[in-house]
């Protein structure tokens, strides 16, 4: 999954990114909300992690605009203040959710869970398709009853698929949610990663297959 993290405190946002980086995430930072506006504008997030206070403006203000253009990007509110009538007014505004600093590392990956689990339309962490049964949080992949460990490109990959069977993604559009600007990969590597997924899948009556010209999609 990709996210976008808007925080302007060094140290918390590098605390994050670490944190969802080892889940096998990629995470685009915005110090402020010029560098905000300018990752929405060439990149697509699954996830939108949004202070309030930022160096340039207000986040709520970024918040309100966000869901004027009807963007359903869901956005976890991150804010220092804890009066009800705060956590009310992010929630009205289109805020998905929020949690207030400082923060427990186990209680924010939680929330993003939750909030990333209703934006796919599942209930918890368990996702089933035809003879598949995937654990977003265990990171576990059963195929016609054998179990199978995912590593963490794999993981993310793949769960980019169950969520959405039968959609085509592009190389281009899985290589932008798969990895951040800095690194330098090509198309080439999606390739890489499919295969290793259709070969997870040689048991199964699912199959990740490939619509020519356009990229892949699931089958089930």
């Amino acid at each position: 999954m990709r996210f976008l993290l808007i925080e302007d405190n060094v140290q918390l946002a590098s605390a994050i990114v670490e944190r969802l980086s080892l889940d096998g995430h990629v995470v685009d930072l915005a110090p402020c909300l010029a560098d905000a506006r300018a990752h929405c504008a060439t990149a697509e997030y699954d996830l939108i992690l949004l202070d309030i206070m930022l160096p340039d403006g207000d986040g709520r203000t970024f918040l309100a605009d966000h869901r004027g253009r009807e963007n359903a990007t869901p956005v976890i509110v991150l804010t220092a203040r804890s009066e009800v009538s705060d956590r009310v007014g992010v929630l009205d505004l289109g805020a998905d959710d929020y949690i207030v600093k400082p923060f427990d590392f186990s209680e924010f990956e939680a929330r993003c869970r939750a909030v990333l689990r209703r934006k796919g339309g599942a209930s918890g962490n368990r996702i089933s398709r035809g003879d598949l049964k995937f654990d977003t949080l265990a990171g576990t992949l059963q195929v016609a009853g054998e179990q199978i460990q995912l590593r963490n490109r794999e993981l993310r990959l793949f769960e980019i698929f169950i969520n959405a069977p039968g959609q085509i993604f592009s190389k281009s559009k899985l290589v932008d949610r798969l990895f951040s600007y800095d690194e330098d990969v090509s198309e080439n590597a999606i390739e890489v990663y499919v295969g290793r997924l259709r070969k997870h899948l040689s048991a199964s009556a699912a199959n990740i297959v490939t619509v020519r010209g356009l990229g892949y999609k699931l089958e089930v």
